[in-house]
């Protein structure tokens, strides 16, 4: 094998996402929207997905925008992990 060819690795994917669920010690749920045409009228249509993600240090809160990043499988569902809490979520007084 090369140097080249051990040193070369694709670009990890980041997602910027809202945080909609804590489910378990260390697991968020992260949603993300986006628009896609519609195959055949053109309009936009928002969709959503909803990914499982490591939170390392149990710092994200319900509705904290975050990013996340592919990393290597976790455990069945996760496959992704917190980078960083981009803005954190309002907190409401009663």
């Amino acid at each position: 094998m090369t140097d080249q060819a051990q040193t070369t690795r694709g670009e990890r994917k980041h997602i910027t996402g809202i945080v909609t669920s804590r489910s378990g010690d260390k697991t968020i749920k992260v949603t993300y929207f986006y628009k896609i045409p519609h195959p055949m009228y053109q309009k936009e249509i928002k969709r959503k997905t909803v990914l499982t993600a490591h939170d390392e240090a149990n710092a994200c809160k319900l509705g904290d925008k975050v990013e996340i990043t592919e990393t290597r499988p976790i455990s069945k569902s996760k496959r992704w992990r917190v980078v960083s809490i981009i803005e954190a979520a309002p907190i409401v007084l009663a």
